[in-house]
């Protein structure tokens, strides 16, 4: 007769999953974490300190030539969106639009970014406009519905819009998701062809 023994075995993996180098084939974690700490809390620092900086150390119109003829930081308030889009709309209805639409566009975007599997052209592009939206509407919250803006680039006396990082950010993002969709190189839907 077999004595059975008392000590019990050690449990196998989960039905499904492997051994050793097969569970390093698993899906990665959620990208949020990353995302967020990595791209959009670090250009919300940035667009914030670069705007304190230009207001505690220049008049409001003041310049100051980088590239002569090319590149300046001319410090201005913009009532608008990015850009100064809607700066010549009324300040209540300008306000009301803006605050609703950057809140509205936060939900959204922090949305897709959980939803994400993993990093990507797409992902890291909704960091992006989180970040600049979110810096612009810091301004807009506190500075009475206005945002600094503060980089200048024109050719001479031909000028291109003052904007800022947050503005910047925007712009980034939005050209990645462009690009994504036109090249199809963000990944996010690919098959997978392993196994």
């Amino acid at each position: 007769m077999q004595e059975r023994s008392s000590v019990k075995p050690f449990p196998g993996p989960p039905s499904g999953q492997g051994t050793g180098k097969e569970l390093a084939g698993r899906a990665p974690r959620k990208p949020f974490p990353l995302l967020i700490g990595a791209i959009t809390i670090p250009i919300i620092v940035l667009d914030q300190a670069t705007k304190l900086f230009v207001k505690a150390h220049m008049a409001l119109y003041e310049s100051i030539a980088l590239v002569p003829n090319y590149l300046d930081i001319t410090y201005t308030r913009n009532p608008g969106a990015a850009f100064s889009m809607l700066a010549d709309a009324p300040p209540w209805v300008r306000r009301a639009f803006l605050l609703s639409m950057s809140c509205a566009a936060i939900i959204v975007l922090i949305v897709l970014i959980v939803r994400s599997e993993r990093v990507t052209i797409n992902s890291v592009a909704f960091a992006l406009i989180l970040a600049g939206a979110t810096g612009n509407l810091i301004d807009r919250a506190l500075r009475g519905g206005l945002v600094i803006d503060f980089v200048r680039a024109h050719y001479y006396d031909l000028n291109y819009p003052v904007f800022n990082v947050a503005d910047s950010a925007i712009s980034i993002g939005v050209t990645l998701i462009i690009l994504a969709a036109l090249f199809g190189s963000d990944g996010e839907s690919a098959p997978n062809r392993s196994g």
